[in-house]
């Protein structure tokens, strides 16, 4: 049974940081792709970021390239999102998700495993 849990989230104001952890466990990490994705209230769910297993290959969403970082722990079986210059559109619910995938992957369908989501609000 794999399993994905996030933590991190939190209230926030506008310029602030925050640092994302999704822990996987029941998972060989070696070969899993890694993502995030967030949700805002009536928005569809978009990508933010992945990383490959290796850790050299990533992306990022336009809106937030250059602001956040994602990286992963394999030793720890641990990927990070480091959110920088946070904006009140930032606002989501952040989900960590993997599968086993030689790239990133863009569309959430494409991922099998999902974590509960973490909740980010960036507000003054």
């Amino acid at each position: 049974q794999v399993q994905l849990v996030e933590s991190g989230g939190g209230l926030v104001q506008p310029g602030g940081s925050l640092r994302l952890s999704c822990a996987a466990s029941g998972v060989i990490f070696r070969g899993y792709v890694m993502g995030w994705f967030r949700q805002a209230p009536g928005k569809e769910r978009e990508f933010v970021a992945g990383i490959k297993w290796s850790g050299t290959t990533t992306d990022y969403a336009d809106s937030v390239k250059g602001r956040f970082t994602i990286s992963r722990d394999n030793a720890k079986n641990t990927v990070y999102l480091q959110m920088n210059s946070l904006k009140p559109e930032d606002t989501a619910v952040y989900y960590c998700t993997t599968t086993v995938g030689q790239r990133i992957y863009y569309s959430g369908g494409a991922y099998s495993y999902w974590g509960q989501g973490t909740q980010v609000t960036v507000a003054s």
